[in-house]
């Protein structure tokens, strides 16, 4: 008996790693969606263009091109879709192989964003702004009792940024910015248990049939923190009409605590207060019961570099680069109080950093008019369909995008815009079983549609 409880305690944890760090640092979970204006060019030039108090989260020198005070709030829907196939997932729980049950899913989970910014110029010259935003969002929630439930469920992150910046013009064409950022994280994943292999490898028996959803039991886990950052940047107008940003922003390392929920299935509770009544190693050892966890983890730091080209007073070229240091998401560290000596999870996510180009243009028809197209091409950080999690089912991806401003005042103006996302074919082999034994194959089909807009208020 107490063999069997040495044998199972690490297949457990490395099931809470897994959940933990494959959900909240996918590509997908980046969000550049901060400013409905700039969502019709798909973030081009994004760095240079200072049309309006976003620019203090895509470069805080550019605020010296806004005047007077703004307030910009914002908005976008992002609705994803990854409608998951199955095509040869199977159960090797206890040595017991089999095909797994279950129905496929569609774990895209539709979000909302909200941005809010505020600049004014100030009369020595200086200006200073705030940014209230969320650089990484979404979530993902699959239906209950799908094929995939025992490497993930729901997941789900959220993040609010709050980031002041200053700017000043050190000579006729150069600018430099620099921002604080204060950021908080919130991060809740679940998955399923299969009971009866659980039970088979604490007792030597099963209690029911191996991958039966309706006795799985289920984990939750549920982390947050607060952390810190800072931005910079510099805006150079190389002619009237040519200006070039460059912008970075750092990484932001959390470190997270919070607790583990288990929900087992009736059976498998009473075998598992049996054992860790009988703790085979130390009397602080317990198995599959409610806990404390920690984690640490850090999200990327990017940088960006921007053009902008007027060729007139209608229409304006934009252009953008962006590298993101995704790398720094190698590998995580789940630690459960309580835990065996010795037996803490690592999990290697082995992510690559990635690169993002961005091309849009505006055309003003009116003073008052603003018409905006954009188009980009932004990597993922997930290596190989190994190494994709049902987490955050990320690929590359291309954004198509359209836009339009509107200013009825000189007082106030908004803008909409609409972007689709096409994702490239996503396939995942997740051939390293989990702790309940199954593997998952298959392909998802995914894309994202999102919807912007916002308004302007100016004083």
């Amino acid at each position: 008996m107490s063999h069997k409880i040495i044998k199972l305690s690490p297949l457990v944890l490395a099931a809470v790693a897994a959940g933990f760090s494959t959900h909240a640092f996918s590509a997908g979970f980046a969000l550049i969606d901060q400013g409905a204006s700039g969502q019709g060019v798909a973030y081009a030039g994004a760095a240079a263009v200072g049309e309006d108090s976003s620019t203090v989260f895509f470069n805080p020198a550019a605020m010296t091109r806004l005047s007077g005070q703004q307030i910009v709030i914002a908005g976008h829907i992002i609705a994803p879709s990854s409608d998951y196939k199955d095509s040869g997932t199977s159960s090797n729980a206890s040595d017991v192989p089999g095909s797994l049950t279950g129905q496929n899913s569609d774990g895209g989970d539709t979000g909302f964003v909200p941005n809010l910014y505020w600049t004014a110029a100030l009369d020595n010259g200086l200006h200073v702004g705030v940014g209230i935003n969320v650089p990484f969002g979404l979530a993902t929630d699959y239906d209950a009792g799908w094929i995939g439930r025992y490497h993930g469920l729901k997941s789900e992150i959220t993040t609010i940024n709050i980031n002041p910046a200053i700017a000043w013009k050190v000579t006729d064409t150069v600018s430099l910015g620099f921002g604080l950022s204060y950021q908080y994280i919130d991060v809740e994943l679940t998955n399923n248990i299969d009971s009866s292999a659980a039970c088979f490898n604490l007792s030597g028996s099963p209690c029911g049939a191996f991958s039966d959803a309706s006795i799985d039991s289920t984990i939750k886990l549920e982390g947050d923190d607060s952390s810190f950052g800072w931005n910079i940047g510099v805006l150079y107008d190389i002619t009237a009409r040519d200006r070039l940003g460059i912008a970075y922003r750092s990484a932001i390392k959390h470190d997270l605590e919070g607790k583990a929920t288990y929900d087992l299935y009736a059976p498998l509770q009473g075998i598992v207060d049996f054992a860790n009544s009988n703790p085979p190693l130390a009397p602080s050892f317990s198995i599959l019961s409610n806990t404390s966890l920690s984690a640490a983890a850090q999200l990327p730091e990017t940088f960006s570099l921007s053009y902008v080209h007027d060729f007139g007073t209608k229409w304006t070229l934009l252009a953008d680069y962006t590298w993101t240091g995704w790398n720094s998401l190698d590998t995580i560290e789940v630690v459960l109080a309580g835990n065996a000596p010795g037996q803490d999870p690592e999990l290697e996510l082995a992510f690559k950093n990635t690169n993002r180009l961005a091309l849009g243009a505006h055309y003003k028809p009116t003073n008052k008019w603003i018409v905006r197209g954009g188009l980009a091409y932004d990597e993922s950080p997930v290596r190989s369909d190994q190494q994709r999690t049902v987490r955050i089912p990320d690929n590359d991806r291309t954004w198509l995008t359209l836009g339009f401003g509107y200013a009825p005042a000189q007082s106030w103006s908004f803008d909409v815009a609409y972007s689709h996302l096409f994702i490239s074919d996503t396939g995942i082999n997740s051939i390293t079983p989990t702790s309940s034994g199954a593997t998952l194959i298959g392909n998802y089909e995914a894309s994202v549609d999102i919807l912007s807009a916002g308004v302007n208020f100016n004083f």
